[in-house]
């Protein structure tokens, strides 16, 4: 019987010809991501079980991208940050992305000019960014949404702060082999739908816990007519269906993207013809209907015409999920000359995003132009709201609050208020949304 692409992949991190699912391997790690949340709890398990002095298994295989609480006054964010740079000096850590505005004698030292920093933004973004994403690698990071590099055809999984200071000073991780469901995409997306709405679909039919630790794997020509930001949207919201790891196989364009972020060498692997799979599900994209998940699970779904009676106060666009470029280019499509009737935030994920809303235009006018004639509001890049954060984080929801938003959940509480509600949809929705002050199907601005 033939091997899964993620089998494969575990079973080359093994040191085996092959894997099943339900067995326990050791399987070795290329990369190690934390960042300033995480960051800290993770290096305080290395010292106490490996030792005060010890050393990290791989200061190059390590990377650290402070992103969640930096733009805040908060103390206790502060100290993070110190902890981390102190431990990156202590331990020669080469990928390391200070977020050098923020001082801990308080916040922050002017935020200027992104460009001239050593900060990135929010770390699943970041990571593809800069060269750290590679077909038939291992990718742990303290954070859930790491399973978003399942894009780049490797192994991409989150994992608690135990493990990972486990895996900091072993560079190995004891695993149990998923079983592999397999999602198979047809035809391509007609313009009023995005990535988001493919997966709020699939988590909507299967549950958000349909696909428990289980690997999802996404193929067909749909998916391979998909951007890599747009495949990155896909994997990312696999854990919020209960997956270990999305993954979706290598093609050129992933190719051609990571030749152009490093000259590290990969192994590209792919499943086997007789592969066995734990179940096979098809769809149509040219199908699937403008998608939303209603308050408070991202499961709930319901369609975007259906929810016209829904009022909004807000409208978020931003965070791993949602604020890359072409998440911002697809926004401002709709937005482009309109006026949103809501409180309207835009964040972008990375400050190479930030930058680049000046550069992208739309009929002549950079994308960051649009969104201020507009009346939305930018903020700097970061996780921002997206995790509630500190009472001062950017777009932090308050009180009461219906905020349709590109995040990838809506529990109660994870922006901020248990009071508020939160709808997650699509970029083309949410600006669509922006405009009316309710739900609105992006249809009726697009075609």
């Amino acid at each position: 019987m033939g091997q899964t692409l993620t089998e494969k992949i575990l079973a080359r991190h093994a040191g085996v010809d092959s894997v099943q699912p339900g067995e326990n391997v050791w399987v070795t790690t290329d990369v190690l991501m934390t960042h300033d949340v995480c960051g800290p709890g993770t290096i305080g398990v290395f010292k106490k079980h490996f030792g005060p002095d010890a050393r990290v298994f791989d200061p190059e295989k390590i990377v650290i991208i402070p992103d969640h609480y930096i733009f805040t006054a908060d103390l206790h964010a502060h100290r993070n940050i110190d902890i981390l740079r102190n431990f990156v000096k202590e331990q020669g850590i080469r990928y390391y992305y200070d977020p050098d505005f923020v001082t801990s004698e308080g916040y922050p030292s002017p935020y200027k000019d992104p460009s001239k920093t050593h900060y990135k933004g929010v770390c699943h973004i970041a990571l593809p960014e800069e060269g750290h994403t590679r077909p038939g690698e291992i990718l742990f990071g303290t954070d859930s949404h790491t399973c978003t590099a399942g894009a780049f055809g490797e192994f991409a999984t989150g994992i608690g702060n135990t493990d990972a200071g486990f895996v900091m000073g072993t560079g190995k991780l004891w695993l149990r082999v998923p079983e592999t469901m397999k999602f198979i995409l047809h035809g391509r997306l007609p313009s009023y739908l995005m990535a988001k709405d493919i997966i709020l679909h699939i988590i909507g039919e299967i549950g958000v816990d349909g696909a428990t630790y289980r690997a999802m794997e996404f193929d067909g020509e749909g998916v391979f007519s998909l951007s890599i930001e747009e495949r990155m949207t896909i994997c990312n919201m696999a854990i919020e269906a209960g997956g270990k790891n999305g993954i979706i196989p290598t093609d050129e364009l992933t190719e051609n993207f990571v030749r152009s972020k490093t000259d590290k060498p990969y192994t590209v692997l792919r499943s086997d013809p007789d592969a066995a799979y734990h179940s096979v599900r098809e769809y149509d994209l040219a199908r699937l209907e403008p998608t939303v998940a209603q308050p408070h699970s991202p499961d709930h779904r319901a369609l975007a015409h259906d929810l016209r009676e829904v009022k909004l106060t807000r409208a978020y666009i931003g965070s791993c999920t949602g604020g890359k470029i072409e998440d911002f280019e697809a926004a401002a499509r709709v937005l482009d000359g309109k006026q949103v009737q809501i409180d309207t935030f835009v964040v972008p994920a990375t400050t190479w995003v930030d930058q680049e809303l000046d550069n992208r235009k739309v009929n002549g006018h950079s994308l960051r132009e649009v969104f201020l004639a507009a009346g939305a509001k930018i903020g700097p890049a970061s996780c921002a709201a997206c995790l509630g954060g500190p009472a001062d984080t950017f777009g932090r929801l308050n009180g009461p609050e219906v905020c349709i938003s590109t995040t990838n959940r809506n529990f109660p509480g994870r922006m901020g208020s248990k009071a508020a509600q939160v709808f997650l949809a699509s970029p083309l929705t949410v600006a669509a949304s922006a405009i009316r002050g309710s739900i609105t199907d992006p249809r009726d601005f697009i075609g």
